[in-house]
């Protein structure tokens, strides 16, 4: 089976989301550790525009945002599977975008003052609005509010004793709202988390999951193992949609909330969940980029 190389950098919280995934299915993978900020060089060769973190890349074929990461973790490693498919995918698109962006405002309020400007300019790019430095801390307080409600229904649903979310097995429930509270206590070490003892305990029972076996890759080694594969056939075909868009037409993808950078190519599969397009570059050869279909907009290429 192709090795799974994993375009990420260690302080994103979706990319832990995805190296905690990696430990509960006791995977080897490839590390390319990308920049934290634009530009990306050997990363949109791949994904043809799309800077969101992570990225997986398994061969020739692209996958974007965790949400099909996952998916294609669980088709092709299904044991312990991951719970992909089920109604936990729209809790974690839940805690995904509000409970995300909460957890972010939270953090930022305590970090903010330490990021350098470089980073306060591409974020401002990335989310399409200015961000004011010395607004953060009111901006947390703001939203910390929101956020420990959210977070008060996870501490609330452990009291009965489950180890996990859903039970005695993590899934993705777990991933889910996992990355938001080690972004808020980990990566920020806020307290403002330090009075939910349940959530505090399940979620060093997530961290001592671990992240799997992990190798390390440059990415010019990563684009190499692109060039010299082939994507993977895909038998979906193009499903019955209401824009009438047909295979090998020229389509765009692009994400519908923050680094709304599009994708363009060639319509190669679509179902209710996710679309894959073709596209081709000097560095990568030609590929198969991925993306779902929830958060995203597919729309014809001018």
């Amino acid at each position: 089976m192709p090795e799974l190389i994993l375009h990420h950098y260690g302080t994103s919280p979706f990319s832990e989301k995805v190296r905690i995934a990696f430990g509960i299915k006791q995977l080897a993978w490839h590390s390319v550790t990308i920049p934290v900020i634009m530009p990306k060089p050997d990363l949109m060769p791949l994904t043809g525009g799309y800077r969101k973190t992570p990225v997986l890349q398994i061969g020739a074929d692209i996958y974007c945002d965790s949400q099909v990461i996952l998916r294609e973790l669980d088709r092709r490693y299904p044991t312990p599977p991951l719970g992909t498919g089920t109604l936990a995918e729209g809790f974690a698109f839940w805690a995904d975008h509000p409970l995300f962006s909460a957890a972010v405002a939270t953090a930022f309020g305590i970090m903010g003052e330490h990021l350098p400007d470089a980073f306060f300019a591409d974020r401002a790019t990335f989310s399409g609005r200015s961000l004011d430095r010395s607004k953060l801390k009111m901006q947390a307080a703001v939203m910390q509010g929101p956020l420990r409600a959210h977070l008060g229904w996870a501490e609330q649903s452990l009291r009965d004793g489950r180890a996990f979310l859903l039970g005695d097995a993590p899934g993705l429930a777990d991933l889910a709202l996992y990355h938001p509270v080690w972004f808020v206590r980990d990566r920020a070490k806020s307290d403002a988390l330090a009075d939910l003892p349940l959530l505090n305990a399940w979620a060093d029972r997530i961290a001592a999951i671990g992240h799997g076996t992990r190798h390390d890759m440059t990415g010019s080694a990563a684009l190499a193992v692109a060039l010299a594969a082939q994507p993977a056939a895909d038998i979906r075909g193009v499903a019955p949609n209401a824009l009438g868009l047909k295979p090998g037409q020229r389509v765009s993808v692009t994400p519908d909330d923050t680094g709304r950078d599009a994708t363009i190519g060639e319509l190669v599969a679509l179902d209710q969940q996710s679309v894959t397009i073709r596209r081709e570059a000097p560095e990568c050869g030609l590929v198969h980029v991925h993306f779902p279909r929830a958060g995203f907009i597919l729309m014809p290429a001018a």
